[in-house]
């Protein structure tokens, strides 16, 4: 095993380990969550084992992360190009629990299916809610107009 290969294998492991902590999983419930065994899991963390991309599909579904992180984190597919995908990046934060996490994506997520269309284009997504008179939103978000009245 080369030095660039062994070198992988250490920086997944410590991923993985990373977002084992920051789930406040253990390793044995990591891997019973994830349908391996514990010396196992162990050996993938310490960098000694290269997991087949089945088991790291195991590994991110049970810490509730995208497998296509950890394939990007083996090698197995090349990082996204173009954009960050936010939800990744929301996903792969130390600071912020589990169910902090699948909050933010979930209403990120929201957001982009609710405004699909490029940045900027002035089309779906690309623009600002419609305003009334007065400038303020047509009444799509609570309070809207600051008279506590329902939107028409």
């Amino acid at each position: 095993m080369g030095s660039d290969t062994a070198d992988r294998w250490s920086e997944l492991g410590a991923f993985i380990r990373e977002q084992r902590s920051s789930a406040r999983l253990s390793l044995r419930r990591l891997s019973e969550l994830a349908g391996i065994s514990n010396p196992y899991l162990s050996q993938i963390e310490r960098g000694l084992r290269r997991p087949s991309a089945e088991i790291l599909q195991q590994i991110a579904k049970a810490l509730r992360i995208s497998a296509e992180t950890l394939y990007v984190q083996a090698g197995i597919l090349d990082p996204p190009s173009g954009s960050p995908d936010l939800a990744r990046q929301i996903l792969a934060d130390a600071h912020l629990n589990e169910d902090q996490k699948q909050a933010l994506v979930r209403i990120y997520l929201a957001f982009r299916h609710e405004h699909d269309g490029p940045p900027g284009s002035g089309g779906p997504g690309g623009g600002v809610a419609p305003a009334d008179p007065q400038g303020v939103p047509d009444g799509r978000a609570a309070g809207a107009g600051g008279t506590g009245e329902a939107p028409r």
